[in-house]
């Protein structure tokens, strides 16, 4: 029994290597963050009165440090 366990773990691990081998030829490389396109980044929020604000007022007034986390979709 556990040599048919590693063989079906190891036939697994050959599809999941060429499945991504194949599919990351397709994809395109991320884009890097430029400062002006941060600098433009609408924030708004997330607990009480709902409001939008621009990055760059966060850095001009307090010196903060914006970490941009895009998720995808």
């Amino acid at each position: 029994m556990g040599l048919l366990s590693n063989m079906v773990s190891a036939v697994g691990r050959v599809v999941t290597g060429l499945t991504n081998f194949f599919t990351d030829m397709f994809l395109t490389p991320p884009l890097k963050a430029t400062l002006q396109h941060l600098r433009e980044t609408e924030l708004k929020t997330l607990r009480g009165e709902i409001k939008t604000l621009k990055a760059e007022s966060l850095w001009d007034k307090s010196g903060a440090v914006i970490m941009a986390v895009r998720r995808p979709g």
